[in-house]
């Protein structure tokens, strides 16, 4: 389990929301250092890579630190006592690891400018995906939509794929933040990930 420290307003958003590196299944904020939590991964192998991948990086004007905590695992409250401090994140629908041998597993990568999109139905544009990004505050300098190989002609009608870069890592991570899981039609939620590609 990590022991991680952050400015607290934002801190149960990140990583647990997007769940990038692994799924969280609880968080807690401690009561005398509101600005540290505890969070359990649901493997071991997840919380390592969280702290590979996110120790000493810089979000919302802060580093954070992050180190392995001597707890194992985070105890709920009991249902009589104050619980806004802990939450249960065990059978959230944003876990991106429910599946043994799933693909999420093959594209984890560290927190770069560059941001992987997916599940973008195909009527939406160019412009549409910069307006949604401006819209919470965020400058696209680059964005390129996916092709896909001529050999699988049916991921061609399904929803897309595009690589965004962001002006610095920091907010590129915020933007992760802000925008995974945003509902762009009746159907399809946008998923973000951080790009191994540069563009």
């Amino acid at each position: 389990m990590l022991s991680f420290s952050l400015f607290l307003p934002r801190l149960i958003q990140f990583p647990f929301k997007s769940g990038v590196y692994g799924d969280v299944m609880r968080v807690k904020i401690m009561f005398n250092k509101k600005d540290t939590a505890l969070i359990q991964f649901n493997d071991p192998q997840q919380t390592v890579l969280a702290m590979q991948f996110l120790n000493q990086k810089v979000l919302w004007g802060q580093p954070m630190k992050i180190a392995i905590s001597r707890h194992n695992y985070v105890q709920l409250p009991k249902e009589d006592k104050d619980n806004h401090l802990t939450k249960d994140y065990s059978s959230s629908l944003l876990h991106r690891f429910r599946k043994p041998n799933s693909k999420n597993y093959q594209n984890i990568y560290p927190p770069s400018n560059v941001l992987h999109l997916s599940n973008i139905p195909p009527s939406v544009t160019e412009d549409d995906v910069r307006t949604l990004f401006r819209s919470k505050g965020f400058e696209v300098v680059g964005f390129r939509f996916m092709q896909f190989h001529q050999k699988y002609p049916e991921q061609m009608k399904d929803n897309k794929m595009a690589l965004v870069q962001l002006e610095s890592v920091e907010s590129a991570m915020e933007a992760l933040i802000a925008l995974h899981n945003t509902q762009l039609s009746e159907n399809s939620h946008l998923r973000i990930s951080f790009s191994k590609s540069a563009l």
